[in-house]
């Protein structure tokens, strides 16, 4: 990771308690405990965004983990949201969904988001794949 960024704050979309709790258990396993913010909707989400994204705050970068299926805003609306507003668009948004669907991989693509995760059922799959997150997205990806 660049120097001039420590512990990169990772806003975490997810409407699901279940999902949540498993990922931030893997993520404590994987000593990844602190600069975690949940929001259940995509509303929310945003207007925390916002608020961050004003230049005397902007100091520590942002990734955002997100849920595809949403009640309200959808993860599809985020993405548009996020990636077309000019202060935000350059924040990385990583799809954590259960959607194995070309579809939504493809649309998640289109529409500018950095990565997609299929959230494995499984729990031990479940680990591994958050791991994989980790091991890119929090330690080895390079920011700006």
């Amino acid at each position: 990771m660049s120097a001039s960024v420590s512990n990169p704050k990772l806003v975490v979309v997810e409407d699901s308690d279940a999902d949540f709790i498993a990922l931030k258990r893997s993520l404590a396993r994987l000593s990844v405990k602190e600069n975690i913010q949940r929001f259940e909707d995509a509303d929310e989400a945003f207007a925390f965004l916002q608020e961050v994204c004003q230049p005397v705050t902007a100091k520590q970068a942002i990734i955002v983990l997100l849920d595809l299926n949403l009640c309200g805003t959808d993860g599809r609306d985020f993405i548009v949201l996020v990636k077309q507003n000019q202060c935000l668009k350059n924040i990385p948004i990583v799809v954590f969904s259960t959607s194995s669907s070309p579809k939504d991989i493809q649309f998640a693509y289109d529409h500018g988001a950095n990565g997609y995760m299929v959230k494995p059922v499984d729990l031990k799959e479940f680990y591994a794949t958050v791991s994989s997150f980790k091991s890119y997205w929090l330690e080895t990806n390079e920011w700006a």
